[in-house]
């Protein structure tokens, strides 16, 4: 099996999926999770659940930083990280210092082509690494991210995913600076991954301490809706089982100046270059098949660590 060296940037703790591509990539016996770098309201609070869910999984080795809690320039849609309510006391403290763009930096440098970015929350994050370290895209193995919204409407009425409308200048600037390896799981695309709240419950509650835990981080999630949406693991998913997803090629650009289509991203009409790769369908029923064996690959006990 080929391992996959894997740096991933996450607004874990808002919505739940998150947590469970966070646990996926946690299971899964072909990564290697060289660190996690969070982004948006409440960083520090973000990273103390990945520290967490980490500490569950038995790997609490892996390095966490704190990100950007504030996007470029956009108002700031989510100031709060509710589901850090589920941690324990114990749980390390982090500071809200931004740690993060030194980290992917010095990681990507000392593993030139060998890392693969997975990017499943705003672009705050990324856009300033890319924009401060020019070399950095060039020097990653892909990019992939979940983002953006292409082939139909939105649940929101329009074709703004929320990643992109957290911070729709950070995804301009990724988009204009990302490598030509680069691979877009769009919206239009997650959303036929879906499962309302019981049977994700009563998948949870089936498993180890690591499904438990992010068990309860859903319901807190639960409170306000009765489906999970499993936008994040597919986006993860599609690092190790590409055939899940039809992939094309385009040029990704995103609306920055019509109010009502501010935040949403659209194809180049006739682009030459088309850098991107974008998801146009999913297999659903093969991706929650291996979503669910991976997550149950998992064994051992957890112990929490004392404060």
């Amino acid at each position: 099996m080929q391992i996959e060296r894997i740096l991933l940037d996450t607004d874990i703790g808002s919505d739940i999926d998150d947590a469970l591509a966070l646990a996926y990539l946690l299971r899964h016996p072909g990564c290697d999770l060289m660190g996690i770098t969070t982004v948006s309201g409440e960083a520090e609070r973000r990273a103390q659940i990945a520290s967490w869910l980490c500490s569950i999984a038995n790997q609490p080795d892996v390095p966490v930083h704190t990100g950007a809690a504030l996007p470029l320039l956009a108002e700031q849609h989510q100031p709060h990280a509710p589901q850090a309510e589920a941690l324990p006391d114990s749980t390390r403290v982090f500071k809200p210092d931004n740690s993060a763009l030194a980290f992917l930096r010095d990681t990507i440098h000392r593993h030139p082509g060998e890392i693969t970015l997975l990017a499943i929350g705003p672009l705050t994050n990324i856009a300033l690494l890319f924009a401060s370290y020019p070399e950095i895209p060039g020097m990653l193995r892909r990019f992939v991210l979940m983002g953006g919204c292409f082939r139909r409407a939105s649940h929101r009425g329009g074709t703004a995913e929320w990643n992109i409308l957290c911070d729709p200048y950070a995804a301009a600037v990724v988009f204009d600076r990302c490598p030509v390896n680069t691979s877009l799981i769009g919206l239009d695309v997650t959303l036929q991954c879906a499962l309302d709240a019981e049977e994700a419950r009563t998948r949870l509650q089936q498993g180890d301490a690591l499904s438990r835990a992010v068990l309860s981080l859903a319901n807190i999630w639960f409170r306000n809706t009765g489906t999970v949406t499993f936008h994040d693991p597919l986006a993860a998913a599609f690092l190790f089982e590409p055939a899940l997803c039809r992939m094309e090629s385009a040029q990704v650009l995103v609306e920055l100046h019509h109010t009502e289509a501010y935040g949403t991203t659209f194809e180049a009409d006739a682009a030459e270059n088309r850098p991107h790769s974008i998801a146009v369908s999913v297999d659903a029923e093969a991706f929650f098949e291996h979503y669910w064996r991976i997550l149950a690959t998992g064994s051992g006990a957890y112990q929490e660590s004392k404060p």
